[in-house]
C-alpha cells in the first residue's frame, strides 16, 4: 500500500513540476511584457511548475531601435516591441543561447500575430543564436514543449491571468480618486509581489492553489480599500478596447491610461480573459460548423470552459461590492449579439468583432466614451474604426475615438484633452445611466457643466 501511495505521489509531482530531464530544466524562459502585472503573475505561475520564467527587460528607446533595425516595416508595432525586447536579452552580459528560451504565444486568423513566433525563430537563427528555443505552447499543438506539466500549466496560467486582470481593475478604479498621489501604484506593486509569491510557492493542486489565491486577493482588496480616496461621480468613465498587446502594454501606447487619468478621466480596460473566452467560443462555433457538435473535441471545450468559469467566479466572488457597475459580460454570446448587426462572428473574426461588441456593452454600462488603442495599419483597428460612427449613433452618440501607435505619436495630449471634453459633454446627456459602487459620492455636475 505504501509503495502504491509513493508511486502515485511521484506521478503527481511529475505532472505538476518539470523534472531534471525536462527540456526546459535549468533554462531561463523570457516572457514578453504585454500587460506588466499579468505577465508578472504569469511568470510566477510558470515558476510554480519549476520553470525559471522572467519578464523581458523593460521597454525603452533601445527596444524601438532594435525592433526597427531587425524588422522590415510591414510588421505591426507590437512585433517591433517584442522583437526589440527579446534582442535586449541577447545583449545582456550573462546571455547564454543554449540556456535561453523565448516564450512567444501564437494564434490563427487574419492578424499578423500568428507570424511572430516563426519570424522570431528565423531572426535568432540568422543572428547566429540558433540554440535559442522559441516556446509557443497552444491547444492546437497540445502545448508542445511543456510535456507532463501541460495540464497544470493550462489551469495555473489561467488563474494567473485572472489574478492579473483583477489587480489591474482594482488599480484603475482607484488611482484616479486617490488622495495621496502614487499610493495606488505602491499598493498595486505590493499586491503583485504578494500574489506572485502565492502562485510561486503554493502547490498547484487545484483546490489548495485556489484557496491560497482567494486569500491573497481578499488581502489585496482590503489594501486597496484602505487607500485614501475621494470617489466622485463627475469623473468621466472611458472604456478601453483595441488590439490586445497595444492597449495593455503601456510602452506601446505611450502610457495612454495615465494620460487619460491626467485629464480627469477613469479607464475601464478590456481584460485578457476576454480573449480567452472569445477563443473558446470560436472553437465551439467552428466545431458545430463542421458537424462535430457531438465529439470529444466539443466535450473538451465544454469542460474547459466550465472549469475556467468556475475559477473566474471563485476569484471574483470577494469583489462583488467593489466591482458593482464594473461587471464584465457573463457570456461571450452577449458581446457577439451586440456586434452582430455590424460585424457578425460568422462573417468576421478576431478583435474587430470583440471591439465592436465591447464598445456597445460599455456604452450600455454607462461609460462616457470609448477609446480604441491599436497599432498603426492594424486591420482590426481599421475595420473597427469604419464601424464606430454607426455604433456611436445607435448608442446615444457616445464619443468613440481611435488612437493608432507606431512609436512616433505626436501631440497626443492635445487629442486626449479634446476627447475628454467630448466625453464630458456626452456624460451630461447620455441615455444609459451608470451604476456606481456605494462608496461613490453623488455627482455635482450641472447641465451647464
Amino acid at each position: 500500500m505504501r509503495a502504491t501511495q509513493s508511486q502515485s505521489s511521484r506521478r503527481h509531482r511529475l505532472a505538476t513540476r518539470i523534472s531534471k530531464s525536462h527540456p526546459l530544466a535549468g533554462k531561463k524562459v523570457y516572457v514578453p511584457t504585454m500587460a506588466y502585472g499579468s505577465t508578472q503573475v504569469f511568470c510566477a505561475a510558470l515558476r510554480a511548475l519549476g520553470i525559471d520564467a522572467r519578464l523581458t527587460p523593460p521597454s525603452d528607446e533601445r527596444t524601438r531601435e532594435l525592433g526597427a533595425k531587425f524588422t522590415c516595416g510591414d510588421e505591426c508595432y507590437p512585433a517591433k516591441v517584442t522583437v526589440g525586447d527579446f534582442l535586449k536579452v541577447i545583449e545582456q552580459p550573462d546571455f547564454d543561447a543554449r540556456q535561453t528560451v523565448f516564450f512567444m504565444p501564437t494564434a490563427e486568423g487574419p492578424c499578423r500575430f500568428g507570424q511572430y513566433a516563426p519570424y522570431l525563430k528565423k531572426l535568432v537563427r540568422d543572428l547566429g543564436f540558433a540554440e535559442v528555443e522559441i516556446l509557443s505552447p497552444t491547444s492546437a499543438n497540445a502545448y508542445a514543449g511543456l510535456g507532463d506539466v501541460a495540464r497544470a500549466f493550462v489551469r495555473t496560467g489561467w488563474r494567473a491571468l485572472l489574478t492579473g486582470d483583477i489587480l489591474l481593475k482594482l488599480l484603475l478604479k482607484t488611482r484616479p480618486y486617490e488622495s495621496r498621489p502614487g499610493e495606488s501604484d505602491r499598493v498595486y506593486e505590493a499586491c503583485l509581489d504578494d500574489l506572485s509569491g502565492v502562485l510561486e510557492n503554493t502547490s498547484v493542486e487545484p483546490g489548495v492553489q485556489l484557496e491560497a489565491l482567494v486569500r491573497g486577493l481578499i488581502s489585496a482588496r482590503d489594501r486597496f480599500r484602505e487607500i485614501p480616496a475621494a470617489y466622485n461621480r463627475d469623473t468621466p468613465l472611458i472604456g478601453i478596447v483595441g488590439e490586445i498587446f497595444c492597449r495593455l502594454n503601456n510602452f506601446s501606447n505611450d502610457d495612454m491610461v495615465r494620460r487619460i487619468e491626467g485629464y480627469g478621466g477613469e479607464c475601464w480596460m478590456s481584460d485578457i480573459a476576454e480573449w480567452i473566452w472569445y477563443t473558446n467560443s470560436e472553437e465551439a462555433r467552428r466545431l458545430k460548423l463542421v458537424g462535430r457538435s457531438l465529439s470529444f473535441a466539443m466535450l473538451a471545450n465544454k469542460i474547459r470552459s466550465h472549469v475556467q468559469r468556475s475559477d473566474e467566479h471563485a476569484l471574483l466572488r470577494p469583489f462583488r461590492e467593489d466591482f458593482q457597475g464594473y461587471e464584465e459580460p457573463q457570456t461571450m454570446a452577449e458581446l457577439m449579439k451586440y456586434a452582430e448587426p455590424y460585424l457578425p462572428q460568422w462573417g468576421a473574426m478576431g478583435e474587430m468583432v470583440l471591439n465592436t461588441g465591447k464598445a456597445i456593452y460599455l456604452a450600455r454600462k454607462g461609460a462616457d466614451g470609448i477609446v480604441d488603442i491599436s497599432p498603426f495599419t492594424c486591420m482590426n483597428g481599421i475595420v473597427s474604426e469604419a464601424i464606430y460612427p454607426v455604433v456611436s449613433q445607435a448608442n446615444g452618440g457616445i464619443p468613440i475615438r481611435n488612437f493608432y501607435f507606431d512609436g512616433t505619436q505626436s501631440d497626443l495630449d492635445r487629442d486626449i484633452g479634446i476627447y475628454l471634453e467630448l466625453a464630458r459633454a456626452y456624460q451630461r446627456r447620455k441615455n444609459f445611466p451608470r451604476i456606481y459602487p456605494a462608496y461613490f459620492r453623488p455627482a455635482t455636475m450641472t447641465a451647464a457643466g
